[in-house]
């Protein structure tokens, strides 16, 4: 089985074609890291994390999931699309920083991938046309 990347992501145009790649289809209060959650913070407080996160925000023009027309307007958050482990926080993996196994995304798609529930996703932009009156 091929892993998940950036670069297999871009071969996605669309939004929704981005999120069934990306989705993990986890359960909502399904353990992560438990006594572990440490371990993550100490992680995306570092400056290491922080100006990757910059270099990351840019690079996909701080679009969700990197699509154009899906501005976010709130907080910014960074998916690793390999998710991360304890272990590979404990043992400083190259995939925490890898420019290729990071996406932006706003807080709700980022839940959306995790859980699988596209319900939570935003609508795409509407397509507007001369005379169309009609208001979203």
């Amino acid at each position: 089985m091929q892993s998940k990347s950036y670069h297999g992501l871009l071969q996605l145009s669309s939004f929704e074609e981005r999120f069934e790649y990306l989705s993990l289809r986890g359960s909502v209060g399904a353990e992560t890291f438990g006594f572990e959650r440490w371990l993550n913070q100490a992680f995306y407080t570092s400056r290491e994390w922080r100006d990757k996160r910059h270099e990351i925000i840019a690079r996909d023009e701080g679009m969700d999931l990197g699509v154009l027309g899906y501005e976010i307007y709130d907080k910014i958050l960074i998916h690793h699309i390999v998710p991360v482990t304890p272990e590979d926080l404990e043992d400083g993996s190259p995939l925490l920083l890898d420019s290729n196994n990071l996406i932006t995304t706003t807080h709700v798609t980022h839940n959306a991938i995790h859980y699988g529930d596209k319900s939570l996703l935003r609508l795409p932009p509407v397509d507007r046309a001369p005379g169309d009156t009609k208001l979203w």
